[in-house]
């Protein structure tokens, strides 16, 4: 398709994904931007439409799994300072789409705000979880959402209220929305208790993730009252290899993506997980990770 004249220059054709997801793997995206400014996405996303072509958001790239031949679409990523930056004023704090969540906790506790601490250590952007409803000891991240700015498919721009977002379990009603900026309502706290108690959780989160490997993601939600380690670890799967990808010995929530690995074989480990988990304890496992 052609873009507007004045949005060419923001278009890169057949860019790689595999450097930009955390698992390594995948081919190119067809065309790729990353605009610099909300308006830029505004108009790609409306000149996408027009055009019938899919758009795909990137932002960390934690739990996207991109296959060998690539996204025939437009991914958009959002790692721009225009769609990554926060900013607070009293007790509500926002933050763009593409800001990693781990940067804005931090924040957040810096200026004795209390109600996102409990996420420290968890990947990703503040998009990325918002719509996945992230959570971690029993508190998900809707709780404290007041709004989201979402852009619609063709391109107009809309922001929801908490009770409009429709937050449930590890899910939201935005998927399909491209998320644009959220507004969180936190609560005043003390910055130095704040700062030892994301410290303590800081420390243990890092403790329960693979070490020495780089190339990783959790590729399942934990199910309401169990955590997938647990129960992974319960049916004897942890350490399960699939040609070069394996579940961690240690950290059985973790695929480990090795030299030579595929989407192929992270799929079929990954089935292979749901099948072994349904058949002995009946739960089936649900997908945290994008398949692209």
């Amino acid at each position: 398709m052609t873009f507007p004249d004045d949005l060419n220059h923001l278009i890169r054709n057949d860019e790689p994904l595999g450097p930009l997801v955390w698992l390594g793997i995948g081919g190119p995206a067809h065309y790729f931007a990353e605009p610099v400014e909300e308006a830029e996405i505004e108009r790609l996303v409306a000149a996408a439409a027009a055009a019938n072509l899919p758009v795909r958001i990137l932002g960390d790239g934690s739990n996207v799994l991109v296959r060998e031949s690539g996204v025939d679409g437009l991914v958009i990523s959002l790692s721009a300072a225009a769609t990554s930056g926060m900013s607070i004023d009293g007790t509500r704090m926002t933050a763009g789409a593409g800001a990693k969540l781990s940067h804005a906790v931090i924040k957040a506790v810096g200026a004795g705000l209390g109600g996102l601490e409990h996420l420290v250590g968890i990947p990703g952007s503040v998009g990325g979880a918002v719509v996945g409803n992230a959570s971690s000891d029993g508190r998900d991240i809707g709780s404290v959402v007041h709004s989201v700015t979402v852009l619609e498919k063709d391109g107009s721009r809309r922001t929801l209220s908490q009770d409009e977002i429709g937050f449930s379990h590890r899910k939201s009603s935005m998927s399909g929305l491209i998320v644009l900026s959220v507004t969180f309502e936190l609560e005043s706290r003390d910055v130095e208790s704040l700062t030892k108690r994301m410290q303590k959780l800081w420390i243990g989160r890092n403790a329960s993730r693979p070490s020495e490997e780089r190339r990783i993601t959790m590729p399942f939600i934990d199910p309401d009252g169990m955590p997938t380690k647990d129960l992974i670890q319960s049916v004897g799967l942890a350490g399960l290899r699939e040609g070069d990808v394996s579940l961690d010995s240690n950290q059985p929530h973790y695929i480990v993506a090795h030299s030579g690995a595929t989407s192929d074989q992270c799929l079929r480990l990954i089935e292979r997980v749901r099948e072994q988990v349904l058949l002995q304890t009946g739960i089936d496992l649900q997908l945290n990770l994008q398949i692209w």
